[in-house]
């Protein structure tokens, strides 16, 4: 085989279908479109019309409030935490971090953060920097031998400025 004799199977590729070129392809004219009007041109956006009776994304009601600003928090229990530590995907002797985390697998992207709860039980004693971590998480920590920092984010700093 010569690599001027690569090709696909046969019946692997399709043609593309030329359409407007004439009655004799079976796409011609109208192109598949139908008719005349606005469906048959481009730029059609009437998507959500109801045929001029108030739509349904009008006739709900609106309620509460989306925070656009809200941190996405990746949590994480200390129970996922220590079967990372027996399997040996976490250095015991190194800071977990959400570097550590991602890289190890335990979470696959840590988004705005890792926050730490306390489902589950921590026998290993670790040194933990995350961005939250709930009260229970940090006395499981510190019942271990451990010690936990909670990382101060920009928001909260600004907030404690003003």
């Amino acid at each position: 085989m010569k690599l001027n004799e690569l090709r696909d199977n046969p019946g692997a590729t399709k043609q593309r279908m030329r359409v407007g070129r004439g009655i004799g392809s079976g796409k011609g004219k109208t192109a598949g479109r139908g008719v005349k009007g606005q469906k048959s041109r481009t730029g059609v956006s009437i998507n959500g019309f109801e045929g001029g009776q108030m739509a349904i994304y009008r006739r709900l009601p609106k309620r509460g409030f989306h925070n656009i600003f809200r941190k996405d928090y990746v949590t994480v229990n200390l129970g996922r935490l220590q079967a990372a530590v027996d399997a040996g995907k976490i250095d015991a002797g190194q800071p977990v971090n959400a570097a550590v985390l991602v890289g190890c697998g335990v979470v696959r992207r840590a988004k705005d953060g890792i926050r730490l709860l306390g489902t589950g039980e921590l026998t290993t004693k670790l040194t933990i920097e995350v961005a939250g971590a709930s009260k229970s998480a940090v006395a499981a920590v510190e019942k271990a031998g451990g010690s936990i920092t909670v990382l101060q984010s920009k928001a909260t700093e600004e907030g404690a400025e003003d």
